[in-house]
């Protein structure tokens, strides 16, 4: 199992200084966010030469790219914005190969004009879902075109907001590029030692044949994020029911700051290692 952090966490320029920062600090493997190259985090276009260097950078520090991030509101109200976000991912996708990684992160969104990580009581609507599957069927066929995976992370404040419903839209959607991205701080705020372990195991267990990226974040005893290691979550269950499954691709930790990532990168190395 390869440790790995966002790359956004470090405020080194350029991309090389990036992965440098986070190999130093103990990780093997990073979630690419397209700012970390001075570009927008969606882009509208990538240059082949930006695409290159990027792979460069990772053969050369020897920090592989788990994951490139091409997040946008999949069910904003707004159809304009759901194309124009629609049109990025797409760049995105087709230059995800020639950066160096086959995954591209996605949120599932919100009705929520001005935020897609916060909550909207429509989000569970049947129209909702209907747009949700919309551009889902657009994106993996954009995907499987180009050979890459769409990993979706359930979010309780989004429209996929939990193993269920992450469950149901692989279903629905029936392409094999759909893979997971299991977060457990994002599948309860508050809940009790026994609780949180159970929706863990369920969760794991329901979506173990789709699972390529697990991140790594925490809640303390009121809800709020913190960084892997000063809350409440078991990661050592969850780890364990991810081996048990057999998943060995990466753990990554975001939610933290840069001074944190060194004691972050111990915690987990501890972990992963016993």
């Amino acid at each position: 199992m390869q440790l790995g952090i966002f790359a956004k966490t470090f405020s080194t320029a350029g991309i090389a200084n990036t992965l440098m920062a986070a190999k130093a600090a103990g990780f093997e493997t990073v979630q690419l966010n397209m700012s970390c190259t001075g570009l927008a985090s969606m882009p509208d276009e990538i240059d082949s030469r930006i695409a290159r260097d990027i792979a460069d950078a990772a053969r050369t520090t020897g920090v592989e790219l788990a994951a490139v991030s091409a997040t946008y509101n999949m069910i904003h109200p707004d159809v304009a914005q759901r194309k124009t976000g629609m049109g990025r991912l797409g760049v995105m996708i087709r230059a995800a190969r020639a950066m160096g990684t086959g995954l591209v992160t996605l949120c599932t969104g919100s009705r929520d004009p001005l935020d897609q990580w916060r909550h909207h009581p429509d989000n569970q609507d049947a129209e909702a879902w209907r747009d949700l599957l919309g551009e889902m069927e657009e994106a993996a066929a954009i995907a499987e075109a180009n050979s890459v995976d769409l990993g979706i992370e359930p979010e309780l404040a989004n429209v996929v907001n939990s193993a269920a419903a992450a469950r149901r839209l692989i279903d629905d959607i029936k392409s094999p590029r759909i893979r997971i991205v299991l977060d457990p701080a994002n599948l309860f705020e508050v809940e009790s030692d026994n609780g949180r372990r159970s929706i863990i195991s369920q969760s794991v267990e329901l979506l173990a044949d789709r699972i390529s990226m697990a991140h790594a974040k925490d809640r303390d005893a009121a809800g709020n994020f913190v960084a892997a290691g000063k809350g409440v979550i078991d990661f050592q269950h969850f780890v364990s029911e991810l081996r048990r499954t057999g998943f060995n691709g990466p753990l990554v930790t975001h939610g933290l700051s840069e001074s944190e990532a060194p004691a972050v990168g111990r915690f987990l190395k501890r972990i992963v290692s016993r």
